[in-house]
């Protein structure tokens, strides 16, 4: 029997501070025979359990009043299979660590999001992403994975073991269990050369198979109340590594100065399209390229502390969602939209929360900054954006705010009731629930 120790009076905030709960225990088990204890705990004083992992989501998917397991202690490169090119890893590692890990033994994930402080157990939570049409959301990469359920059983899942628990497991929104490990298939070690220049709205969406086409992990940022975008393609390349990023514009004027406009427009709202269109020409009017290993091309630096939505739309919907999104900002003056909209694009695939189950999509981002922490209006904007992405079909990207309810999520889903049935035999009595999940699933 081994005593497990929770510290009270913690407080859990996600990274950017914009949710946060008290859990009554916060626990950093070492071991499963510690998750067990700890489970049982629960039972015995019939407290819910969320497992957290690095605290990214911008929402509070993983807050708790009641037991907070943060699973950074489980966090060993178990196994690198060079000849399969895999990797079994701990369901706390961070993909910070896992990156370098993999590049000691030549290996490399093929596909990151832009933050590596998460773990691997939480990015097959919520579904992150990054682009490229041949790509698919990060979880498509996993191969197999083990689950501790609310009874204390351990579940080996694959295509070939569990395979309905599998499909569940990919995207699990911390509801299944408490995820021990996963096995990724990787792929060779690249490097990656990034090519960054200034277009159009309108040449981007007019010519946007060209794009898809031309670059391996094409992305756009579009710059709000303008016509301004910046395209990113980013391809492997052997070339030798090239850095053309300068400290004084990246930090001193992207993100001090930025900070002071932002803060200074909430008095003076009208003054965000200059903004926009001041940074845009500052730090996105000329041609830029890098060249380095993969995970530090896709990785990059999220700066402030802000909100954010991101849904998935079909992908030949792009051009009339934005132009929408555009026109609604042009037809009201009072609307602000901080830069940029970024816009992704996935492969679709065959997970069942997946948002881009069964077809390709375009990933939409909006954003609003936080200067010095102070919230800026955006209920107009975020509702406004919603209605377009409800129009044209969209799944939000299940880490980030929203406001859908089962209903929703059961004419967006085609599995949504397999998946919900699923998780009624691994958890019966809802001890892997909080008030998010609630939403989802009642």
């Amino acid at each position: 029997m081994v005593q497990v120790h929770g510290q009270g009076g913690v407080k859990f905030q996600n990274w950017a501070k914009t949710y946060g709960s008290s859990p009554e225990l916060y626990f950093q088990p070492t071991s499963v025979e510690e998750i067990r204890e700890i489970l049982d705990m629960a039972r015995q004083r019939n407290k819910r359990v969320k497992v957290v992992g690095g605290g990214h989501s911008p929402s509070d998917i993983a807050c708790t009043d009641d037991f907070m397991i943060q699973m950074g202690k489980m966090n060993r490169v178990l196994k690198v299979d060079k000849e399969k090119q895999q990797v079994t890893v701990e369901g706390g590692i961070f993909l910070l660590d896992l990156n370098v890990e993999l590049s000691k033994h030549g290996l490399a994930l093929a596909n990151l999001g832009a933050v590596s402080e998460v773990t691997a157990a939480g990015v097959i939570g919520t579904g992150t992403h990054n682009t490229g049409i041949k790509h698919s959301i990060l979880p498509t990469q996993v191969i197999a994975l083990t689950l501790l359920t609310a009874s204390g059983e351990i579940l080996e899942c694959s295509e070939s073991i569990n395979a309905d628990i599998f499909q569940a497991a990919r995207l699990h929104l911390g509801c299944l269990g408490v995820v021990l490990t996963v096995t990724f298939q990787c792929v060779p070690q690249f490097h990656l050369h990034e090519v960054t220049f200034p277009s159009t709205l309108t040449e981007v969406l007019d010519h946007l198979g060209d794009h898809l086409k031309r670059s391996q992990y094409f992305r756009f940022l579009w710059f709000p109340h303008s016509e301004n975008v910046s395209v990113i393609y980013q391809d492997p390349t052997n070339k030798p590594p090239l850095s053309s990023a300068s400290w004084l514009w990246d930090y001193a004027v992207g993100y001090y100065l930025l900070e002071f406009l932002l803060w200074i427009s909430t008095f003076v709202p009208s003054l965000v399209c200059w903004i926009n269109r001041f940074f845009f020409w500052l730090l996105f009017s000329s041609r830029v390229e890098n060249i380095d290993i993969s995970y530090k091309i896709f990785n990059y630096e999220c700066r402030f502390k802000q909100h954010v939505q991101d849904w998935a739309i079909p992908i030949e919907k792009t051009k009339e969602a934005l132009l929408e999104l555009k026109a609604a900002l042009e037809n009201n003056p009072k609307m602000v939209a901080h830069y940029p909209v970024e816009v992704r694009f996935v492969r679709g695939d065959d997970i069942w929360l997946s948002p881009c189950f069964q077809r390709d999509s375009c990933y939409m981002n909006i954003i609003m900054y936080r200067p010095y922490g102070k919230n800026v209006p955006r209920l107009n904007y975020w509702l406004t954006y919603e209605g377009i992405m409800k129009k044209y079909g969209g799944r939000p990207h299940w880490a980030k705010a929203h406001s859908c309810t089962r209903k929703d999520f059961e004419k967006m889903y085609p599995a949504f009731s397999k998946f919900c049935s699923i998780r009624e035999k691994l958890d019966p009595t809802g001890i892997f629930l909080n008030a998010y999940l609630e939403k989802v699933f009642y």
